[in-house]
């Protein structure tokens, strides 16, 4: 009986064990519940694994808390390359470059060369200023406009006119520089625009076309218009060599507007002026003094032509006076506010001063910001 006993109690503990297993295996495996559904039952407590510590990843930027010790960041070129490195404060002033074309001539009017920088000084509305850009005969590159009257009190002798304009060309154009022809009378035009290529410049010159007026002033004042377009190095200098017998006749662009938009443009004028008859009682001596007074404000030149003959020595004076140039530049320490600041220069030694005379620029139209 005993035995018996013990084999049915074997019996059934078996079958118990196999009755659990495959109620184990028939259980669904945890999945996400869908949107909207309860929670599935909790699964048998068991032994909790380790806890891993992660930090919250939010999306996007992570913005870092600012503090007294954070470094400013820029996203510009001063930013810091590594978090190794150290905060640096940078202070930008706004400076300009301002270029001075001066030449020395004796009582004679001729050219002086062989002084040094330490020979000048230069002062912006009165307060002196480092010199920071010299050279002697100055070889800088030049953007040079001729502006011709075409005007029939002018254009008298076409040919000897052309050929005096063209050994102009051939003799002050370089590689480096660029001419732009225009003519006026009527109206003012662009005959040919700047170039650096004599041959393309003297074949404009037989394109000139004849007029009854003499738009002076507005010649001035887009040929100035013009040349602020050119090319910006920071030595580049800028010419408009003007030829007319000075009789403004035209309308639009005052004298006042065209000389202040000349002195924008730091543009420097030389002025041929053709007189037809010297001893004409209805001669314009008004429009002669207004050509003098731009080539003096802006540190250029002027020169009489009574005869066609005399105007190729003419262009030769003006040629000489660019080669023989000094040029002298400093960094104005005022912001651009558009305020016409006015420039003096002076030799150094007093004995030199009152030998020589300096000729250069009044002042200029300092940008806006």
């Amino acid at each position: 009986m005993k035995l018996q006993a013990a084999l049915l109690a074997i019996l059934l503990l078996a079958g118990s064990s196999l009755v659990r297993g495959q109620e184990t295996q028939a259980e669904p495996q945890p999945s996400s519940p869908a949107p909207g559904s309860q929670k599935p039952p909790a699964a048998a407590p068991q032994k909790p694994a380790p806890v891993e510590r992660r930090a919250s990843r939010p999306t996007g930027a992570v913005e870092e808390p600012s503090g007294p010790l954070t470094p400013h960041k820029s996203s510009g070129p001063d930013a810091a390359r590594s978090s190794g490195d150290q905060a640096v404060t940078t202070f930008r002033v706004p400076t300009r470059l301002v270029n001075v074309a001066l030449n020395v001539v004796d009582r004679g009017g001729t050219p002086v060369g062989g002084f040094e920088k330490k020979d000048f000084q230069i002062f912006e509305n009165g307060k002196v200023q480092p010199i920071a850009v010299f050279e002697r005969e100055a070889t800088s590159p030049l953007s040079i406009v001729l502006a011709i009257d075409a005007s029939e009190t002018v254009l008298t002798s076409e040919r000897l006119e052309r050929e005096a304009a063209k050994h102009f060309i051939r003799a002050i154009l370089r590689p480096q520089d660029e001419l732009d022809l225009m003519d006026f009378s009527d109206n003012v035009r662009e005959v040919v625009s700047f170039t650096s290529n004599p041959r393309q410049a003297e074949l404009g010159l037989g394109r000139l076309i004849r007029g009854q007026e003499t738009a002076l002033f507005n010649a001035v004042y887009l040929a100035s218009q013009r040349l602020e377009t050119t090319r910006q190095e920071a030595n580049r200098r800028r010419v408009l060599v003007v030829i007319s017998d000075g009789g403004d006749s035209g309308h639009g662009e005052r004298y006042e507007d065209a000389v202040e938009q000349a002195q924008r443009a730091n543009a420097i004028i030389y002025s041929i002026i053709i007189v037809p008859v010297a001893a004409d009682a209805g001669r314009n001596t008004g429009g002669e003094h207004a050509m003098i007074q731009m080539s003096e404000d802006t540190g250029g030149k002027y020169y009489y032509v009574e005869d066609p003959r005399d105007l190729e020595p003419a262009f030769q004076h003006v040629s000489e006076d660019l080669r023989t140039q000094y040029l002298l530049g400093y960094y104005s320490p005022d912001s651009g506010d558009g305020a016409f600041r006015r420039i003096r220069v002076k030799l150094t030694d007093p004995a030199a001063a009152e030998k020589y005379s300096l000729r250069y620029r009044t002042g200029y139209y300092a940008d806006h910001p």
